[in-house]
């Protein structure tokens, strides 16, 4: 049974404040891409896993954060220019309509303020501060952690995620994103079902697929205009992928991503889409907590297969 997992960066201006100049349509497309794909999510009952930062669950902040060990001016922005935009700090309104869908999301979590785990600067007491903020937040709404995704794919500080009862990751992606990734799925047929996999900390890493707007700019208006949306086509082409395998299909991509028109219906092509095949095919649609489950059920906790497990992989062969 092939499976399809789409997970959103829900972020607002959190995605960008540590930026020197962030790109301002991206900035402020943030509610509107997240209303339109709540929307189409809802319209195609398709569930996904939002991961929300935590900070936009907050009704207010005067930008200080004296106990939070960040690197200095970490939150300037907050304090300075963007003073003013609450819309951009502020979100609990978007979450609440996440927690109030008909269809049944997965709300994880983005951090608490976007920070990078990866980095070097990124010690295991800024980590432990990220992760404990975002699930004191996310118990006030009522609500656990059960999945992460890392701030800009930054992997790092896997035990603190552990620690904290997270139960399953977004690792990186086995193919590359943009044109790299659309030569190497369709000039030299590189498969984009992934198999997520229990890591050293008993965690389950459900790793990316695709990124699904790694195609923008003059690029995609050429191709657009000799050819079709590359975005649409590799998107299609991992669905069926999964179908056929039996694997997991993971898109990926923030409400920010969706500016124009043009954005909205490459989503509502690829919604589309995944309703076609689920009513042809025995497709599904997972979030990541689901997915984490399957594993976790599948497998004993050193994550070995199970019996039932081995003895369905031996039938298949």
């Amino acid at each position: 049974m092939g499976s399809v997992v789409i997970s959103l960066d829900a972020e607002l201006g959190w995605g960008f404040h540590d930026l020197t100049d962030p790109p301002s349509e991206r900035v402020e497309s943030g509610r509107r891409g997240w209303n339109v794909m709540l929307e189409l999510l809802e319209e195609f009952d398709v569930p996904a896993t939002w991961a929300v930062v935590g900070h936009l669950m907050l009704e207010s902040c005067d930008g200080t954060h004296a106990d939070h060990p960040a690197p200095p001016g970490w939150f300037d922005r907050e304090r300075g220019e963007w003073r003013d935009r609450e819309d951009l700090r502020f979100g609990s309104d978007l979450v609440t309509d996440i927690l109030e869908a008909d269809v049944d999301h997965e709300f994880a979590s983005h951090s608490f303020s976007h920070v990078l785990f990866g980095r070097p600067e990124t010690d295991r007491q800024l980590a432990v501060a990220e992760l404990e903020r975002s699930t004191e937040i996310a118990a006030a709404w009522d609500q656990t952690v059960d999945s992460f995704i890392y701030p800009r794919n930054d992997v790092g500080h896997r035990d603190v995620l552990a620690d904290y009862g997270v139960s399953a990751y977004r690792g990186k992606s086995p193919t590359r994103d943009g044109v790299r990734g659309v030569f190497d799925s369709t000039v030299r047929d590189h498969s984009m079902v992934v198999e997520p996999e229990i890591d050293e900390y008993g965690l389950v890493n459900v790793p990316a697929s695709m990124f699904l707007f790694g195609f923008e700019g003059p690029a995609r208006t050429v191709a657009e205009s000799i050819w079709t949306d590359p975005m649409l086509e590799l998107a299609r082409r991992g669905i069926d992928d999964a179908v056929r395998s039996d694997g997991i299909f993971h898109m990926w991509l923030h409400p920010n991503n969706l500016t124009t028109e043009r954005d909205d219906r490459r989503m509502r092509a690829i919604l589309a889409y995944i309703e076609r095949r689920r009513s042809e095919t025995d497709l599904t649609v997972e979030t990541m907590c689901d997915v984490a489950k399957r594993v976790t059920q599948s497998r004993g906790v050193d994550g070995t297969e199970s019996g039932v497990d081995a003895q369905a992989r031996a039938s298949w062969n």
